[in-house]
């Protein structure tokens, strides 16, 4: 079997860049029978749909990812997950990279990017944390999301009042389910103390 594995560590990217779809659509026409997809943070491997998937590959499979990073962002959790991998006789090919395999060069190749991802993270937190600590030394910064204009939330609220699904007033907004299901309950419950919708 080929197997394919998406994941995203974010809503924002969930629905921009590289979605769970878009990757899935580039395994999908690399060749995978089947396709796992999840959203969980790459900074550890402990993540459910990815051990399972772990556990029912055998001796012949083969593990496709679009990137070295969807399986791993540390080197040493990458490096033992590919090593486990190649000991059982699956393969293991990243599509921006090609098939790792157990000779020294591919162990090299997974090393070193798996290497360079982390470091890459390592820089992204690093840059955040003085953002913040420089955006709190200014007049009125607050900590945590910007809040989300009450227009966009009684839009999204009435697209699903209108009959549209919550997958896609999700992908439409970008807001995450909790908030739109929060101002649907309240459009309905101020239709209804309304006059009009008495």
């Amino acid at each position: 079997m080929i197997y394919g594995y998406a994941r995203v560590s974010t809503r924002i990217q969930a629905t921009h860049g590289t979605s769970t779809e878009d990757q899935a659509a580039q395994l999908k026409a690399s060749g995978c029978e089947e396709i796992i997809t999840e959203q969980y943070t790459g900074t550890t491997t402990q993540r459910p749909k990815l051990q399972q998937l772990l556990k029912q590959l055998k001796h012949g499979d083969t593990l496709k990812v679009t990137k070295l990073d969807r399986l791993a962002r540390t080197a040493a959790d990458g490096n033992k997950l590919i090593s486990d991998l190649l000991e059982k006789g699956v393969s293991v090919h990243v599509l921006n990279m090609g098939l790792i395999d157990s000779t020294p060069t591919g162990k090299l190749i997974s090393t070193v990017l798996l290497a360079f991802s982390e470091f890459e993270r390592d820089l992204i937190i690093e840059r955040t944390q003085a953002g913040r600590a420089i955006a709190r030394t200014r007049n009125g910064y607050r900590e945590g999301r910007p809040p989300i204009p009450d227009a966009q939330k009684e839009h999204a609220a009435k697209l699903i009042i209108q009959g549209q699904t919550y997958k896609e007033v999700i992908e439409k907004t970008g807001l995450s389910r909790s908030t739109i299901s929060r101002s649907v309950a309240k459009m309905r419950a101020t239709c209804q103390s309304s006059p009009e919708g008495r």
